[in-house]
């Protein structure tokens, strides 16, 4: 598969895409990692040849998730709004904690890697430019999340996201999660996660295959200014192991993938029709 460099004007300055959904449905899909795209001044910086850059894309891209959540909000009743990143988390992880509190900086897999999903180098270690990646690509993505979640909270007075992952159906070196590989991992928090929503997700993809909960991924995403702080946005993670809708490791998708999205939209559905969901 093909490294993916982006050409000049080929994709917006930041690098997402905000698809709208109803003016009343407060329920955004969050797509973190579905992009493969490497603007050329970031690809300078990495260390691997074309081959072994390719190799970590197959590994580390959340192929298709992009397409189980359009196909999700094209089917739900009532379309929710729709976050994905473009660009490869390779260039910047919008997902993980640019300080200390990140545990994948442990591994070299902060807001920046330095490391690949088997350990070897990927770039250098280099602050100044980590804090240059972080100004132009990670900050204005998390501004841009968090100004949608405040425009639905303004409209709605709530907001729930669900955060659509895939992972491998084989353990990457670089995890440090439990060891089972259950079709569908579920990830919560603490603050953010209702019984409710936890037990929505179960439901929507219970006919599927088997479930965890915070196994071998935990935690959902949150913007830095509502986490801890805003019980208003309740989120939910959507681990699907990879197997289930495409040929490993990124190849082209399978049937698996509108059984997927059907769950998805079903999710969205139920997050709707909640009793504390139906009124602004």
């Amino acid at each position: 598969m093909a490294v993916v460099v982006r050409q000049s004007g080929s994709e917006p300055p930041a690098g997402f895409r905000i698809v709208p959904g109803a003016a009343d449905s407060e329920v955004i899909l969050h797509v973190p990692h579905a992009g493969r795209l490497v603007p050329p001044e970031v690809r300078e910086g990495l260390l691997l040849d074309d081959a072994a850059l390719a190799a970590e894309l197959a590994r580390m891209t959340d192929a298709h998730t992009d397409l189980i959540a359009a196909r999700a909000a094209t089917s739900a009743r009532r379309t929710p709004w729709t976050f994905v990143n473009l660009l490869s988390r390779l260039v910047v992880d919008p997902e993980r904690f640019p300080d200390e509190r990140e545990s994948m900086r442990a591994v070299g897999m902060a807001a920046v890697y330095t490391r690949t999903s088997d350990g070897s180098r990927l770039r250098t270690d280099d602050p100044v430019a980590e804090e240059e990646l972080l100004d132009r690509w990670y900050r204005p993505y998390a501004r841009a999340v968090t100004d949608l979640v405040d425009a639905r909270l303004a409209v709605r007075g709530r907001v729930t996201i669900l955060d659509v992952h895939s992972y491998p159906s084989r353990r990457l070196p670089y995890e440090i999660g439990g060891a089972d590989r259950p079709a569908v991992c579920l990830g919560t928090d603490p603050t953010h996660t209702p019984d409710w929503l936890l037990a929505a997700g179960q439901a929507a993809f219970s006919g599927y295959g088997g479930i965890g909960v915070d196994t071998p991924f935990a935690g959902c995403y949150v913007p830095l200014r509502h986490y801890g702080r805003d019980r208003r946005v309740t989120a939910l993670m959507v681990e699907i192991r990879r197997d289930g809708y495409l040929v490993e490791p990124g190849g082209p998708p399978t049937d698996g993938l509108a059984t997927l999205a059907g769950a998805l939209a079903a999710l969205v559905d139920a997050v709707h029709a909640h009793p504390d969901r139906r009124t602004g």
